[in-house]
């Protein structure tokens, strides 16, 4: 596998690049694919960032659920396109998309007045790969919005992918898979993608274990209903 991330990033260099949605030659992600990924419609809900018919506290989608985090907010509808370019920067190791993606989270989110960290990767996962894309991102977002970038979390183990698991087995598979020795009293928490919420729920857990009283997570995309969708977050 590292030999194949190796030989992408040689092509990558060697050969024109093109858009990773709509295959023109240019930026990986170019500005007309950048601003035609569809932002989370409005309003949405307060806790977990759902798209709602109007303002709520907790909609359908989390009202009930015990959730460690007091608030989730994403740029983007994980739609065909937002899959695409995830995909291509989690997978193909392609790690310029880390930029465009924080300027597309900086232009769609108000800026924190919080200081950062990321979900803790799966080891073997991110040998694979050959980068860590939230903790990447997360570093990207710091210096765009001028905040620290904490590293607080690990992971216990591997979990198995969280694609096509129902959502009772997304619950299980990360269950007790993060571990935090400390943390500040309120921190955001960065992932690349909020699919049904177990994996930011999971972490923002571990953290507040090891002292945090608010957690706040901020994703590039967020699984919306009605879209096709299909993600390990």
């Amino acid at each position: 596998m590292e030999h194949r991330y190796g030989r992408t990033v040689l092509f990558d260099l060697v050969l024109p690049t093109r858009c990773v949605v709509c295959r023109r030659g240019g930026p990986q992600l170019c500005d007309a694919c950048a601003r035609g990924l569809r932002r989370l419609p409005g309003p949405r809900c307060a806790r977990c960032g759902a798209p709602t018919a109007w303002p709520v506290a907790a909609c359908r989608e989390c009202s009930g659920r015990r959730l460690a985090f007091a608030q989730a907010r994403s740029a983007v509808v994980y739609d065909a396109a937002a899959r695409a370019a995830v995909l291509a920067w989690k997978e193909r190791g392609l790690r310029r998309l880390t930029a465009a993606f924080a300027a597309v989270v900086v232009d769609a989110l108000e800026a924190p007045e919080l200081d950062l960290t990321y979900v803790a990767a799966d080891r073997e996962r991110r040998r694979e790969r050959g980068h860590d894309p939230p903790r990447a991102l997360a570093r990207e977002l710091g210096k765009l919005w001028g905040r620290d970038v904490l590293p607080l979390l690990t992971r216990n183990g591997r979990s198995a992918p969280q694609r096509a698991q129902t959502l009772a087995a997304r619950r299980a598979n990360v269950r007790g898979v993060f571990a935090a020795a400390r943390s500040p009293p309120a921190i955001v928490l960065v992932d690349d993608v909020y699919t049904s919420g177990a994996t930011v729920n999971a972490a923002a857990s571990a953290l507040r274990r090891a002292g945090a009283r608010r957690v706040e997570v901020v994703t590039f995309a967020r699984a919306v209903r009605g879209y096709m969708v299909s993600s390990q977050a």
